[in-house]
């Protein structure tokens, strides 16, 4: 018909606007049910690490080594990265996303401490292995988590600091173990270059977070102090201490935080406000950093004086992301190092019953409770714990 359609051309365009609707339906589905993948795989931890146990010894387990160097162990064994496997925060968390076998290659990241071997992968971002049984799996090794191994044996050999010689295996000096930051760096510095993911800074992002106030990332600084040891000779000596302490620790946390309380309104009226001055004074990475479940909560409180509440305001300081469809940050208040935060509490004396304190309390929070009844977490320590508290007289 001249000047119309033909009957096909109605028909030809349904086709296509039905296929692209399937598509765009298609492509929401998976990315609202699929897995999540905020990081880019780098070479680094793409596949677990395979060592060689050295002349001398008879093993790669923390157990050979604690021998020899028993303060070291001791101290080993009260860090998270001897728990990275047997933490059970990471275990409810790791099966509730779905168990991918690229977790393992930072919990548990030698090869004998997993279960299959990564043979290769199905998709050129290397988050498809593909897997067999692995005859040489060792379960006992594997509860050692991020075991000694893991940083110290390389080739067949002993790396450390300094290569001082010993007859019990051979040893050689590594510079990653004296820039600060090389051996952390497996694990430690996530890059989240992917297509779906739009953010400045990547989850976990310890690494960025530095470099984004132009100075070079220095881990050992900080989570390895200097602290006196004893030798297998006896005698004392000063060693950086293996305990690697971070979010997980309130005093490391607080001295990490210079927190104020200040009153800022007071006069003839009825009139009241106090603030808190949050400063980042310790840590050149966020506070809080590492996982975005992290958050300080920071709450005020006024009170009568048989501590009956009047008024409470809670607010957070955390990175709040969009999931899904695509990786977004919404807003992110944690506090840039030597960067300060206020919070203000205003109120008015003219309450009934008469307001007698002002308390207030930050808390560091490792996830949130609705968190952590999503994933089903039946946690026996605290998931929060409080590193400020003052309560303060009202005149």
């Amino acid at each position: 018909m001249a000047g119309g359609f033909e009957p096909g051309d109605l028909s030809m365009r349904k086709s296509i606007w039905f296929s692209v609707t399937a598509i765009f339906v298609a492509f929401f589905w998976m990315r609202l049910t699929g897995p999540i993948h905020f990081f880019e795989v780098a070479d680094d931890f793409a596949i677990p690490k395979a060592v060689k146990i050295p002349e001398g010894l008879d093993s790669v387990s923390a157990k050979e080594c604690a021998l020899c160097h028993e303060d070291i162990a001791r101290q080993w064994e009260t860090s998270i990265h001897s728990n990275a496997w047997k933490d059970p925060y990471f275990r409810v968390d790791w099966i509730y996303d779905g168990a991918e076998q690229i977790c393992l290659n930072c919990h548990t990241p030698l090869v004998n401490q997993q279960r299959d071997l990564v043979l290769g992968f199905r998709d050129a971002d290397r988050l498809d292995p593909i897997l067999e049984p692995n005859p040489d799996f060792d379960p006992e090794l594997k509860k050692e988590g991020v075991t000694c191994a893991v940083c110290h044996i390389e080739d067949g050999v002993i790396i450390g600091p300094t290569g001082a010689k010993t007859e019990a295996h051979p040893v050689r000096k590594d510079s990653r173990f004296t820039d600060g930051n090389g051996v952390c760096k497996r694990c430690h510095m996530v890059k989240g270059d992917r297509r779906e993911v739009f953010m400045k800074l990547p989850p976990c992002g310890n690494f960025a977070e530095i470099e984004e106030i132009g100075r070079k990332a220095d881990c050992v600084k900080c989570h390895m102090p200097k602290v006196k040891q004893l030798s297998s000779s006896g005698k004392d000596y000063i060693r950086k201490s293996h305990t690697w302490r971070g979010g997980h620790d309130r005093e490391m946390v607080k001295n990490g935080l210079t927190i104020e309380l200040k009153e800022e309104k007071k006069g003839a009226g009825p009139s009241r406000r106090y603030a808190l001055l949050i400063t980042n004074t310790g840590s050149e990475h966020r506070i809080p950093t590492g996982t975005p479940d992290r958050h300080l909560e920071i709450n005020f409180r006024l009170v009568d004086s048989a501590n009956r509440l009047i008024k409470e305001q809670t607010e957070f300081l955390e990175r709040v992301i969009l999931w899904r469809p695509f990786i977004i940050d919404l807003w992110d208040t944690r506090i840039r190092f030597n960067e300060t935060r206020r919070i203000a509490f205003d109120f008015s004396m003219e309450r009934n019953p008469t307001p007698a304190y002002v308390i207030a309390e930050v808390k560091y929070g490792l996830l949130h409770e609705s968190r952590r009844k999503k994933i089903g977490y039946q946690n026996a320590e605290p998931i929060k714990y409080t590193v400020f508290s003052r309560k303060i007289a009202l005149d």
